[in-house]
């Protein structure tokens, strides 16, 4: 009897020993202590490791299962992001689903959203439970406040962004289905390129209705994503109509209404305000709110075919009004203004700036906030219309620039914000991901060209010859090679 008690002690001697985090020497404070510190840095390190070693077994399979599987998503996620970001976006924007199944499309991000939740809450469970396994009564009162503060400090961070991510899968869920049409059939390029109505708007203070004081098309090659930009202004007159309502209304071209409900002369910009207003626009273009546009928009989509001979099945349109915020989200924007220009407009023809300005933009390299780059392409009170539009598409070309992935990421949730506020657009979901990213991509590292239809480059503004810009735009888009014969 005598020999038995040794013997039980050297039989459990090895164990404690061989294993000191599960069965620790809880007598002794230095092992405790060191023991406390191992578990919380493998929590923290490899969620679920902590109970594998020292805790319930079941339980710590399951978290260093769910931590594996979420290393391997977001590695593989990395890869994509790397090598094939347009398949990642796809992915995760369901823009793979078939149109007969769009409803499906926001379901990837919502499932990830759930995933990450889930995933913060189970990690909150193992720090809880590793804290319980390290038995903080049996450590240092020095490393038992330590441990404490480290293991919340660790969750907090960890959590936060799990949070952010399942926030920001929500964010670009919302706004992708928001921003673009989920059934909208993808209508393939015209004569290798898709072309996009992009409208400037402005229904801000001091107006009575929304007019289009940027009118360009963006026009982006099906193979390389070369973009170029062509400019019509706001005042084009007696331009014709692509075929349909309008074109039967105008079979010799725009002549317009000379009154001030539906906008004095000819000029493009006045379309919406006619179609909508003194015009029943519904009538003109049925079904418009079901596509996502307006008759307003279809009828100046009609006038910039007709104008520029090519087929224009989609636009954007951005409001001026709001416009300020997504430049503000983007960290703002750079720009090298040529000449002095006034923020503000006048009340009345032939007062003097100086009587009206509230502020002004100085010459030189400037990076401008929002509030200043609007200005900066509204101004036209000491300057051209023409002029304006120049520097319109320098701003176009500016924030273009400034939409790099690393800073749309810092930005995400306000660029994502600003932009649904301020964007309309019937851009088809399909058509965004994989087949616009890739082109956007392609693009990146190629300058945009612009063809301006103005004075400045050959367009007489008061009556000018469509044949003529029609030819200009098919050589700006199809520019001949050096072995083609000019045209006679």
């Amino acid at each position: 009897m005598t020999l038995a008690a040794p013997a039980r002690t050297r039989a459990h001697a090895p164990m404690i020993e061989a294993r000191p985090l599960r069965n620790p020497d809880a007598s002794s404070v230095e092992v405790m202590t060191r023991r406390g510190w191992w578990l919380v840095v493998l929590n923290f390190l490899l969620p679920g490791s902590a109970q594998v070693l020292a805790g319930n077994r079941r339980l710590g399979r399951f978290g260093l299962g769910a931590t594996l599987v979420m290393w391997t998503v977001l590695v593989l996620s990395g890869l994509f992001a790397l090598l094939s970001p347009s398949v990642l976006f796809a992915v995760a924007t369901g823009s793979f689903i078939p149109d007969f199944l769009s409803w499906f499309r926001p379901l990837p991000l919502t499932l990830v959203q759930i995933v990450l939740v889930a995933y913060a809450v189970l990690w909150v469970v193992l720090t809880i439970d590793t804290l319980r396994l390290v038995r903080l009564v049996k450590v240092g009162p020095v490393a038992r406040f330590g441990m404490t503060i480290v293991s919340v400090g660790l969750l907090v961070l960890s959590g936060s962004g799990a949070a952010w991510a399942a926030q920001a899968a929500g964010t670009t869920r919302d706004a992708f289905s928001e921003l673009f049409a989920q059934s909208a059939a993808v209508v393939p390029p015209s004569d290798g390129y898709y072309n996009i109505l992009l409208l400037g708007a402005d229904s801000g203070e001091g107006r009575d209705s929304m007019r289009f004081d940027s009118i360009s098309v963006v026009s982006i090659n099906a193979d390389t994503g070369a973009t170029t930009i062509t400019g019509i202004p706001r005042d084009m007159p007696h331009f014709p109509f692509a075929p349909g309502p309008m074109q039967d209304e105008y079979p010799d071209g725009h002549t317009g209404y000379a009154n001030a409900t539906c906008g004095w002369g000819s000029g493009i910009n006045q379309l919406r305000t006619e179609v909508e207003i003194c015009q029943d626009g519904n009538l003109l273009y049925p079904n418009t709110k079901e596509r996502g546009t307006e008759p307003g928009i279809e009828a100046t989509k009609d006038a910039a075919e007709g104008i520029m001979g090519i087929q224009i099945p989609y636009y954007v349109l951005i409001d001026m009004k709001g416009f300020a915020d997504v430049i503000d989200a983007l960290g703002g924007v750079d720009i090298n203004v040529q000449e002095r220009l006034p923020k503000g407009g006048p009340a009345y023809d032939g007062q003097p700036v100086d009587d009206w300005a509230f502020g002004w933009i100085e010459p030189g390299q400037q990076h401008m906030d929002g509030d200043t780059a609007q200005w900066y392409a509204r101004s036209r009170y000491t300057t051209s219309d023409f002029d304006r539009m120049r520097r319109q598409r320098e701003l176009q070309e500016a924030i273009l620039a400034q939409f790099t992935p690393q800073n749309v990421l810092t930005h995400f949730q306000d660029v994502a914000s600003s932009t649904t506020n301020i964007i309309q657009t019937d851009l088809p979901q399909g058509l965004i991901a994989p087949t616009l990213v890739d082109l956007a991509l392609e693009a990146k590292d190629q300058p945009v060209n612009t063809l301006e239809l103005t004075p400045e480059g050959g367009v007489d503004e008061f009556d000018p010859d469509y044949a003529q810009v029609q030819q200009m735009v098919k050589d700006a888009l199809h520019p001949p090679t050096g072995t083609e014969s000019p045209a006679p």
